[in-house]
């Protein structure tokens, strides 16, 4: 017999035993709300032209002499191509011409195509040299090309139509060397020759000689020129040196 007079009374749970079952709840879908991400725009900023400031490198000005002393510019001894030649070391010295033919020279004169006429001539005492069919050709004072112009003029009147010459020094004239040396006289000149060398070749300075400078004696332009020259100056074919005596 069950308490309380109750018979048969199953005891569930509580939501059976008032009448109610479990309540199912749905739970509720929640949208998750979307935010849209504002777009960033990255600022732009207007660009500074900047230029680069220009340093003007500063101009250095090379110093001038002090203390009243120049330095010297370097002495040219002589120049083949006409121009003038300073002064060296106290001494005089001048242009130096293209070569000029004279009395002594041999020339080799070529006339091209024409054998009887191509051949070896000497100038002599006058200055001339003698060529068949033209004769004589005045050569003194005159360059080998101009003597060639003057060999083709002659030649172009009555001869040969269009001659062409050539002609070149095959031997020239002596040169003379006097004074205190051991053989003085007259020798062959050398190609490149220069008093040194001239000296070399007639034995040597003399006993007394004064080997600091030499005396040249020179034609040029018909006048003769007589200068005190060191002994490394050129020679030219016809020359005359002097050695002279020293003082002490």
């Amino acid at each position: 017999m069950a308490p309380y007079g109750i018979d048969n009374v199953t005891y569930g749970s509580p939501q059976t035993a008032y009448g109610y079952g479990p309540s199912t709840y749905a739970q509720p879908a929640y949208a998750q709300p979307t935010y849209a991400q504002p777009a960033y725009v990255q600022p732009t900023y207007p660009r500074q032209a900047y230029a680069s400031p220009a340093y003007a490198q500063p101009a250095y000005a090379t110093p001038q002499a002090t203390s009243g002393y120049a330095q010297p510019a370097s002495p040219k001894l002589y120049s083949y191509a006409g121009a003038a030649t300073p002064a060296y070391g106290g001494y005089a010295t001048t242009a130096q011409p293209s070569y000029q033919l004279d009395s002594g020279d041999r020339l080799r004169i070529v006339v091209f195509g024409q054998d009887g006429l191509t051949n070896s001539y000497a100038v002599d005492a006058s200055g001339h040299i003698a060529m068949p069919l033209i004769g004589s050709v005045s050569a003194r004072g005159l360059t080998t090309d101009q003597l060639a112009h003057s060999i083709a003029d002659k030649l172009r009147d009555g001869y040969i139509r269009e001659p062409h010459v050539a002609v070149e020094v095959e031997a020239y004239r002596p040169f003379f060397i006097l004074g205190e040396v051991t053989q003085p006289g007259q020798y062959p000149y050398v190609a490149n020759m220069t008093a040194e060398t001239a000296v070399a070749i007639a034995g040597g300075f003399g006993p007394r000689a004064s080997r600091q400078s030499v005396v040249l004696i020179r034609n040029f332009n018909g006048q003769q020129m007589r200068m005190a020259v060191p002994l490394s100056y050129p020679l030219r074919p016809g020359d005359t040196i002097n050695v002279q005596e020293r003082w002490f």
